[in-house]
C-alpha cells in the first residue's frame, strides 16, 4: 500500500492504531494493555478482573497527578475503548458464559509494538537478521528449482561442507559462537516468537470478520415473496402450493450458502490460511515441541543468555503459540456451528409452513362439509400422469433355450463347507456408542485415534465402518479434511493393516 497522502489521510481518520496513539489518554491506555495483556501474554481477561486491575492503576495515578484526574470509572473507561469508534478493545461474550470478556484488537497489538521499538535498546544486533536473509533466500532458490542435476550438486556441496566440519571437530578444532553472536541471535528469537502471538491475533481477526459478515448476510436475508404468507387468504381468493415461488425461494437460500462457503473456502485456501495451517501441524507434533522444549532450556542455561535478564516466559513461549492457536481454531468452530444453526433453523421454519398449509386445507374441508359445492367438486382422470418414453422400450431379443449334450446334471451329493455361512462378524453398535459417551463425560471433544487407541478394532475394517457411521449420523462430529490420522489392526491372517483417514472429532 503506498503511503500517499490519501492513504495516510484515511488511515488517520479510520485506523484504531493511530487514533490510540492521537488520543490524550494514550499513555494510560497503551501503558495499561500492555502491562496486563502483553508482558504476561494473556489472550482474554474477564470484565471483573479487568476493571479491578484497572481501579488499581487508576488510583495509583490519581494519588500522584491529583484526584481529578481521570475522573470516571474503571468500567466506562473500558466500554469507551471497546466502542466502535475507539477499537481498542474487543468485547465479547464467550459460549456458555453471562460475563463479558476484553480481548486486544490487532490495531492495539501494532500500535503497542510500535511505541515499544521506539525505546532505546542496548545491545542491537545485525549479523543474526543477515544470515536469516540469506537463509530464507537460499530456501527460496532451492526449493523453487526445477533441475535435478543442479539440486543433487547443491546437495553435494552441503554435504562436502559438513563432511570438512565434521573432520574439523574430531581434530579437535570446535568453532564456537562468542558471546556476542548468541546475544544477537536470542535476541531474533524473542523478537520472532512475540511477533508470531501478534499474527495469531490478526489470523484469528481475519475468521472472526468472515464470521461477523456471515451473521449479517443471515440477518438480513430477504426471504423470497410467499415464504412467510402462512395466513389464509381472503374470501374468495383461491390458493394453491403451486403459487409459493419454491424456485425462487431454494435458489436463493442456495446463492447465500454458496457464498458463504466460497469465503471460508477462499481464506482457508488463501495464502495466509495455508502457511497457518502448515505452522498449526508443524507445533502439533510432540516430537517438535520436545525438541523446542530442550532447545529452549539449553539456550537459557547459556550464561551471554543469562547476561541479558531474558524473560522467563519465553521458556514456555510454544505453550503460548498453542493457547493463541486454539483461540483461532475455536473461532473457525464457532463459524461453522452458526452455519449449522442456520441451515437447521431454516429447515424448520420449511416444515412450519407445511403444516399450517396442511392445516388451512383441513379447515376448508371442514367448513365445506354440511354444505357440499353443487354439481361436479373435482374431476381427474388419472391421480399421476403416465409418462412413456420411446427410449425407454427394451429392444428385442430372441429368447435363447439352453441344450444339454454332454451329460445330464444330476443331484449333488458332495459335502460343503458350512462354517462361512455361520462365521459372519457382528460389531455392536451400541457399545462404541457407549464408550463415545464415556469419553465426553471426561472431556468435551475426543478423536476416533484416540477411541481406537483406548479400544483397539477387534473386528478389522468392519469395525471401523462401524465407527464412521455412529460420527455420520451424530450432527455435532466435526470432519477435518486437512488432518489425517492412521489407524493399525491385525486381520484374521494376523497381518498388519492400517488405514488414513481425516480426523474425525465426537464433541459433546
Amino acid at each position: 500500500m503506498p503511503l500517499d497522502y490519501p492513504t495516510l489521510d484515511t488511515l488517520r481518520r479510520s485506523h484504531p492504531a493511530w487514533r490510540l496513539l492521537d488520543s490524550p489518554h494514550a499513555p494510560l491506555v497503551a501503558s495499561f494493555l500492555h502491562r496486563v495483556y502483553l508482558t504476561p501474554n494473556v489472550r482474554v481477561m474477564a470484565q471483573a478482573d479487568l476493571v479491578e486491575k484497572l481501579e488499581d492503576t487508576l488510583y495509583g495515578l490519581r494519588l500522584s497527578l491529583g484526584t481529578a484526574a481521570f475522573p470516571r470509572t474503571a468500567a466506562q473507561y473500558l466500554d469507551d475503548w471497546a466502542a466502535n469508534d475507539k477499537g481498542w478493545l474487543r468485547k465479547f461474550y464467550p459460549p456458555g458464559s453471562d460475563e463479558a470478556h476484553f480481548d486486544l484488537t490487532p490495531a492495539t497489538e501494532k500500535a503497542l509494538a510500535w511505541l515499544e521499538s521506539l525505546t532505546q535498546r542496548a545491545f542491537v544486533g545485525t549479523e543474526s537478521r543477515l544470515m536469516t536473509v540469506f537463509e530464507l533466500l537460499r530456501q527460496m532458490v532451492e526449493g523453487s528449482q526445477t533441475d535435478p542435476d543442479a539440486r543433487i550438486r547443491e546437495l553435494e556441496r552441503r554435504r562436502a561442507e559438513i563432511d570438512t566440519e565434521i573432520e574439523r571437530v574430531r581434530a579437535g578444532d570446535l568453532p564456537m559462537l562468542d558471546d556476542t553472536e548468541v546475544k544477537d541471535r536470542f535476541q531474533q528469537v524473542a523478537a520472532t516468537a512475540r511477533e508470531l502471538l501478534s499474527d495469531f491475533r490478526e489470523v484469528e481477526q481475519n475468521f472472526r470478520n468472515l464470521d461477523r459478515s456471515v451473521r449479517e448476510r443471515i440477518a438480513l436475508w430477504e426471504r423470497p415473496q410467499g415464504q412467510a404468507a402462512l395466513s389464509p387468504p381472503p374470501e374468495g381468493v383461491r390458493e394453491s402450493p403451486e403459487a409459493t415461488p419454491r424456485v425462487n425461494r431454494e435458489s436463493g437460500k442456495g446463492a447465500l450458502l454458496e457464498s458463504i462457503f466460497g469465503e471460508r473456502d477462499a481464506i482457508a485456501d488463501s495464502d495466509q490460511g495455508r502457511s497457518f495451517r502448515a505452522f498449526w501441524d508443524f507445533l502439533m507434533s510432540p516430537a517438535r515441541q520436545e525438541e523446542l522444549s530442550s532447545l529452549l532450556v539449553s539456550a537459557f542455561s547459556l550464561s551471554a543468555v543469562q547476561s541479558l535478564a531474558p524473560d522467563g516466559r519465553l521458556k514456555r513461549v510454544h505453550y503460548d503459540w498453542l493457547e493463541a492457536g486454539e483461540h483461532t481454531q475455536r473461532t473457525v468452530a464457532l463459524l461453522s456451528m452458526q452455519l449449522r444453526r442456520f441451515l437447521d433453523d431454516q429447515a424448520w421454519l420449511e416444515n412450519r409452513r407445511i403444516m399450517e398449509m396442511l392445516h388451512s386445507v383441513e379447515t376448508r374441508a371442514l367448513a365445506v362439509r354440511e354444505a357440499p359445492p353443487v354439481g361436479s367438486f373435482m374431476e381427474l382422470d388419472e391421480a399421476t400422469p403416465t409418462v412413456e418414453l420411446p427410449m425407454e422400450r427394451p429392444l428385442f431379443s430372441p429368447p435363447i433355450r439352453p441344450t444339454i449334450t454332454e451329460q445330464v446334471l444330476l443331484e449333488g451329493g458332495e459335502d460343503i463347507e458350512t462354517e462361512a455361512l455361520f462365521g459372519q462378524v457382528v460389531v455392536d453398535k451400541a457399545r462404541l456408542a457407549s464408550w463415545i459417551r464415556q469419553s465426553l463425560q471426561e472431556k468435551t471433544q475426543v478423536t476416533l485415534g484416540e477411541l481406537v487407541q483406548q479400544h483397539p478394532l477387534e473386528h478389522g475394517l468392519a469395525e471401523l465402518v462401524a465407527w464412521l457411521t455412529l460420527a455420520s449420523e451424530d450432527r455435532k462430529t466435526v470432519f477435518e479434511e486437512d488432518t489425517r490420522e492412521s489407524m493399525d489392526w491385525l486381520d484374521t491372517a494376523g497381518r498388519q493393516r492400517r488405514a488414513t483417514l481425516p480426523r474425525v472429532s465426537f464433541v459433546r
